[in-house]
């Protein structure tokens, strides 16, 4: 007969893990819920107000009608746009790499030049000879979940002759 011998209580994974998950999914709630510091920024508050909210931003670039446009790029392929008065008010802020941003794009009037005030410097820049095209690209999140790719085609003399949107399988690893 084999002798009974006593064990210690192991905590199962379940008891040893459960507080832990508890406190972090809390965290995570509580942090879905605040609002992005972008979205806080008020119009009419002052240049000096924004960038002491969002601090300096990544591009700088001034409008045909006198405005300023500055390019916040953030986490997770998006980029914020502020929009600038020309007294150096805000106007509004908001998400520019959404498709419906995009969807703002003219084939065959928009240049180079207008794609770069609207989005910013693209995350990749390519040319392909054959079509004599110069491709730029910007990564972003459609869904939220999901990444994409929109790509401009330029012809030679940097107009804008095609958009694309594909998805974006090298962030799907």
């Amino acid at each position: 007969m084999t002798p009974i011998v006593p064990t210690k209580y192991a905590p199962t994974l379940r008891t040893r893990f459960a507080s832990p998950l508890l406190a972090l999914a809390a965290a995570i709630l509580a942090g879905g819920c605040a609002t992005p510091v972008w979205q806080s920024v008020a119009a009419g508050a002052s240049q000096a107000e924004l960038q002491a909210r969002l601090g300096t931003p990544r591009e700088i670039y001034q409008l045909p009608d006198g405005s300023q446009r500055w390019l916040y790029p953030a986490p997770g392929e998006t980029k914020w746009a502020a929009e600038l008065d020309p007294g150096g008010h805000v106007v509004s802020v908001r998400q520019m790499l959404t498709g419906e941003e995009f969807g703002q794009a003219r084939i065959g009037e928009w240049t180079m030049r207008d794609v770069r005030l609207r989005f910013g410097q693209p995350g990749e820049i390519v040319y392909f000879s054959r079509m004599r095209r110069t491709v730029w690209s910007y990564r972003f999140a459609p869904d939220g979940a999901s990444y994409s790719t929109m790509h401009f085609y330029f012809d030679p003399e940097g107009v804008l002759r095609l958009t694309q949107v594909m998805p974006d399988f090298l962030s799907e690893q």
